[in-house]
């Protein structure tokens, strides 16, 4: 049974299949609608196709999109800092070292498993089975805050929300070496790094579009405490922009050095929080803001940084 049905206009001619349908189909990743044609759950004139399909006058597209799988990730009472709840949504602050996702050599003590012990049932499934409620994340060693969805039709609003680069998300880091700009820019397109496939690097050919704002909040020295705005959300996309201007994070051993001020302030990962979170409700439409206290371990940094002035 195929759930949605498209017929292929003047503007649509000459587009890509997958890149047509990411645009249609909004709250769907281009990623999983490719996965999606692999599997025929696509049909072009009731025939299978390929991604790199250019669409032609009046075709006719069928999408299915699959049911949830049974979901068998086992829900923990892992304690939650909840910031804010309601019927549609909440805002989660999670600690640093948690994982958001299970994935391999994850698949407990994630904030999934936390969420279905004190949500159950009620996180949208949008994301699939390992991702329930959740429309976007933070690495591991990222402390901070997330919304997290309740329900589909608020998933569908907050990704579309998230696709327009309309939320707010600021965080705090700390820095090496003196930012000499008050504030500034950084844009260059990420994408994976060519040789090392778990990094991510700046990508001019397979990346994608990133923009960073950062504003200087305090200099210490040979650090800089700095707020840092996203423009965009693209995977360690703060953590790369940051090293391409020769101002790693304090912590971050994949993109910074793995220096000696590490064992110092005694870091298990890069200095970054998500601080503030803001965005028109799904519902009320009305715009809501958050915004969370610095981590223990954060503030330890900053002042035994203090001190040292």
């Amino acid at each position: 049974m195929f759930n949605y049905e498209f017929n292929i206009n003047d503007e649509a001619i000459g587009k890509r299949i997958d890149q047509f349908l990411s645009l249609q189909l909004n709250d769907l990743s281009r990623s999983y609608i490719q996965k999606l044609i692999k599997k025929d759950k696509v049909l072009v004139n009731d025939k299978s196709t390929k991604a790199n399909y250019k669409c032609r006058l009046d075709d006719c597209i069928y999408v299915e999109i699959p049911e949830p799988e049974v979901l068998n990730i086992e829900p923990e009472n892992i304690p939650l800092e909840m910031i804010y709840e309601d019927q549609d949504i909440a805002v989660v602050n999670k600690p640093q070292g948690m994982v958001v996702h299970p994935a391999p050599g994850h698949f407990s003590g994630t904030l999934v498993n936390a969420l279905l012990y004190h949500f159950s049932d009620s996180l949208s499934g949008i994301n699939g089975v390992k991702r329930p409620g959740i429309v976007h994340r933070i690495d591991k060693d990222t402390s901070g805050l997330l919304m997290v969805c309740k329900n589909d039709s608020a998933h569908q609003d907050i990704a579309q929300q998230l696709k327009e680069h309309s939320v707010t998300r600021k965080y705090y880091a700390i820095v090496y070496h003196n930012l000499k700009e008050d504030h500034g820019t950084i844009e260059g397109p990420i994408g994976r790094h060519p040789i090392h496939r778990k990094k991510m690097a700046i990508n001019f050919k397979n990346g994608k579009d990133a923009i960073t704002h950062y504003r200087v909040l305090s200099r210490y020295g040979n650090f800089t405490l700095v707020e840092l705005k996203l423009e965009t959300g693209r995977t360690h996309q703060i953590r790369v922009h940051m090293a391409s201007i020769n101002h790693p994070l304090l912590g971050d051993e994949v993109y910074g050095p793995a220096s000696k001020w590490n064992k110092k302030f005694n870091l298990k990962g890069q200095l970054l929080h998500a601080k503030i979170v803001g965005f028109v409700h799904p519902t009320t439409k009305e715009y809501m803001e958050f915004d969370s206290k610095l981590p223990d371990h954060f503030n330890k940094v900053l002042n035994k940084l203090e001190e040292s002035l």
